[in-house]
């Protein structure tokens, strides 16, 4: 075993029916969500490798094909983009997703799978709706791969399994999802679980930078552009910018470069909503981020069916770019008034 700081309140948190599903189980398909990031793609590969190691089958699953962004993380070639024919699945795992849907295609393409076999649902987003046969949503831990981290520990997987990809990927997705342990989501259950991942030798450092401070020139290109037309209101209060279709082209950027953004439009002095408009064919995608102590995120989320957490959000409006600003904007802008009424 590897060493541990986690503590036994810490595992106790694991659902006995998680654990006893995936020891039942034979061949599991592991899937999160589409558009893929750190923690989805952490939680599901390195789920699939722990089975693995037990004697298991199982395929990691992703609808999209992996972003080159994460090519670093070890087996990352694992992924096929559609469960394998040639295997009988008896359990689904879906992990990293606020609701079914998020998995993206594979559930219209292979629905009579999603009806016939059970689905464990892991997750921590707090607008989680429960489609699962056994539900394990947490909306107070800061990613899905700090869950996945104690349900190994509890299930006596080794972290440093599959030669260390499994710790290397549960790190990748924390790292992630706490900005490198420094977004308000990181409680002393984090920190804990994320010695345990150094202790079984994942590389904190080296992943920080690989996700953090090492970015192509493209993608450098295209955060210049958008942060160049940052717009504030409500006394600055609100603060947004727009990633356009033409952005993308001019830059020679792909949709995943806009990983990060939304954060550094967080880091507005003044802001206490921050949005980022993205243009899509037809519709328009939106994130959300909200001062710790302000607005909730998943409230204005909601309105267009999206969620997620308190302080990051997002949400697919269905109008195109021109006309979605306008609307969302001016629900954002309703939501300080009542503080505005305060001051």
């Amino acid at each position: 075993m590897t060493e541990t700081s986690l503590t036994r309140a810490d595992l106790h948190a694991v659902p006995a029916a998680v654990e006893s599903r995936l020891r039942m189980a034979r061949r599991v398909l592991t899937i999160c969500h589409e558009n893929p990031e750190a923690d989805a793609l952490g939680s599901a590969l390195a789920l699939a490798l722990a089975l693995e190691s037990l004697g298991t089958v199982a395929t990691p699953v992703c609808a999209d094909v992996v972003p080159e962004l994460y090519a670093f993380m070890p087996a990352i070639d694992r992924f096929r983009t559609a469960p394998d024919p040639g295997v009988d699945y008896d359990l689904i795992v879906v992990l990293d997703c606020g609701d079914l849907a998020r998995v993206g295609p594979v559930l219209q393409t292979h629905a009579e799978l999603f009806r016939r076999v059970p689905i464990v649902n892991i997750d921590h987003h707090k607008s989680n709706p429960r489609f699962g046969i056994v539900n394990w949503v947490d909306p107070q831990a800061a990613a899905t791969c700090e869950m996945v981290t104690l349900l190994l520990e509890h299930m006596g997987v080794p972290l440093d399994s599959a030669g260390g990809a499994v710790a290397d990927g549960l790190m990748a997705g924390l790292v992630m999802d706490t900005a490198t342990f420094q977004h308000p989501n990181v409680t002393p259950r984090t920190l804990r679980v994320g010695a345990s991942l150094v202790a079984a030798g994942a590389p904190l450092s080296a992943t920080s930078r690989l996700l953090y401070r090492t970015k192509p020139d493209a993608q450098l290109r295209l955060f210049g552009r958008v942060l160049a037309r940052l717009e504030s209101g409500v006394d600055g209060r609100l603060v947004w910018s727009t990633l356009t279709l033409d952005d993308l082209a001019a830059t020679g950027g792909v949709p995943a470069f806009s990983e990060g953004i939304i954060d550094l439009l967080g880091q507005a002095k003044a802001g206490e909503i921050a949005l980022l408009f993205k243009e899509q064919a037809d519709e328009t995608r939106v994130s959300i981020r909200t001062r710790d102590g302000g607005p909730d995120a998943t409230v204005l989320a909601a309105r267009w069916g999206g969620g997620g957490h308190a302080r990051a959000s997002g949400a697919t409006v269905p109008l195109p770019l021109a006309t979605a600003i306008p609307e969302v904007l001016a629900a954002a802008r309703q939501m300080l008034e009542p503080a505005e009424a305060r001051a």
